[in-house]
């Protein structure tokens, strides 16, 4: 581990050297390297030539953890004592060392920079935007100051008592029409019926079949068929049928039902019911 280091410290600071040209640097800097490890391998001999003791089994474990923590004391006090030693004092190097070092400051500057600016800018952009919604409550808020102060500056106008009455008035005058209008249409109705469909003559009333005995049966107009029909209907709009008896003029029922005025009982062929056209 300690070899490849050293290694790539030499290789990082050979085109180090490369970079800044002189090749007087670069011998020094190969030669440093090569008397450290050169060190370095003298140590690790030193250390294999003493040998290694014998362990009593039972106390190895305790006895090989005693021995690392010994190391470990001694390093940590010789990196206590140790001073930060310069690898090269070849100002060349150390140049092109110290130039290497302040790219690298002013790299990560600068990219401190991008970002500083980049977060200014998102900044900028959320304070328009609250400034710009900030205007606009204000203006909002202006605007219903004016109403408010428009509506209390009225002196006169309309309450809510004189307005339903107005209303209610007004109503009264539609229905009071529409029963007038009712009144003529019904009118009209009446004496279209009597002038084309006028009540049948006596002579074409219904008889019994023994005609001697039993009284002649009086049939109904068809303004009364009519009226029956939309009665039944307002009245009762859950059973709007009525009963067809001997007094409905057979030709009037069969107008009706032709025309689609009206319609039988899908049940009862006897009854029938007003065509609902409101619906």
């Amino acid at each position: 581990m300690r070899k490849n280091f050293f290694a790539v410290q030499a290789e990082y600071l050979s085109e180090t050297t490369n970079k800044a040209g002189p090749v007087a640097a670069k011998e020094e800097l190969l030669d440093e390297c090569e008397s450290i490890w050169k060190q370095m391998e003298e140590c690790q001999s030193k250390l294999m030539l003493l040998g290694t003791e014998t362990l009593p089994p039972s106390d190895a474990k305790l006895y090989l953890l005693m021995l690392q923590w010994k190391a470990l004391t001694v390093d940590f006090h010789q990196w206590q004592k140790r001073n930060p030693e310069l690898i090269s004092t070849n100002p060349d190097v150390l140049l092109e060392l110290g130039k290497e070092e302040l790219q690298k400051v002013k790299n990560d500057l600068e990219m401190v920079l991008s970002i500083v600016q980049s977060k200014n800018k998102h900044l900028e952009e959320d304070l328009k935007r609250e400034q710009q919604w900030y205007e606009e409550q204000k203006q909002m808020l202006e605007t219903l100051n004016k109403i408010e102060e428009e509506v209390n500056s009225q002196d006169e106008h309309p309450s809510t008592e004189s307005l339903k009455i107005g209303e209610l008035n007004e109503l009264k005058t539609k229905i009071l029409k529409l029963k007038t209008f009712k009144k003529e249409l019904l009118t009209a109705l009446g004496g279209f019926l009597d002038e084309y469909f006028p009540c049948p003559e006596r002579g074409e009333n219904i008889k019994e079949k023994n005609s001697s005995a039993e009284p002649v049966v009086e049939l109904i107009t068809l303004q009364e068929i009519l009226e029956m029909l939309i009665n039944t209907l307002l009245a009762t709009p859950h059973e709007p049928y009525i009963t067809i008896n001997e007094s409905f003029w057979p030709p009037y029922i069969e107008l009706l039902l032709r025309c689609g005025m009206a319609l039988r009982h899908p049940e009862d062929p006897m009854r029938m019911r007003l065509q609902a056209f409101h619906k």
